[in-house]
């Protein structure tokens, strides 16, 4: 179901264009925002998921910092599941709670389906550099297999803040 923002929202998940004023809302009281989309697994989805991202985050009014740093790991988890999975199309939620922002980006699976993890030496590789920048951004981050039973999610937990440093 498309909003006016052109993001396609998941079932039960709060509208970003209600985000900054949730609360009650016709009886049923949104404890925290979040949003999410789905596209295409190819690597021209990646400026455009870092693009919306930025956008819902901007509507929550979240620091220019807290955006940059969503930005970033957003276009590193995306890129693994569309470089290392079989996926069609690769999901992406944020949520906002409390203190922190968190990060889901959900694969449809791949022939290994392993958990990703950090490459030894991979700080100074240009391929391998993506996890380590996750793991230096987020409070915490790991993976799980993915709600349907294929593929896997892989989140990240950020510190949040709508005050500029």
């Amino acid at each position: 179901m498309p909003s006016v923002t052109g993001i396609a929202h998941s079932y039960g998940v709060a509208s970003s264009n209600n985000a900054p004023s949730l609360g009650r809302c016709g009886g049923f009281v949104a404890q925290y925002p979040q949003d999410a989309f789905h596209l295409p697994a190819r690597r021209t989805s990646v400026p455009e998921a870092r693009r919306r991202a930025s956008a819902l985050l901007h509507e929550w009014g979240a620091a220019q910092h807290v955006r940059d740093d969503v930005e970033l790991v957003v276009s590193e988890l995306f890129t693994n599941a569309v470089r290392h999975t079989d996926s069609e199309k690769v999901g992406c939620e944020l949520s906002l709670l409390g203190a922190h922002i968190r990060i889901e980006i959900t694969d449809q699976g791949g022939p290994e389906d392993s958990a990703p993890h950090v490459q030894p030496g991979s700080v100074d590789k240009e391929c391998g550099r993506g996890l380590f920048l996750v793991g230096a951004l987020s409070e915490s981050w790991g993976s799980r297999p993915a709600d349907s039973g294929r593929g896997r999610v892989v989140w990240a937990d950020l510190p949040y803040s709508s005050l500029a440093r």
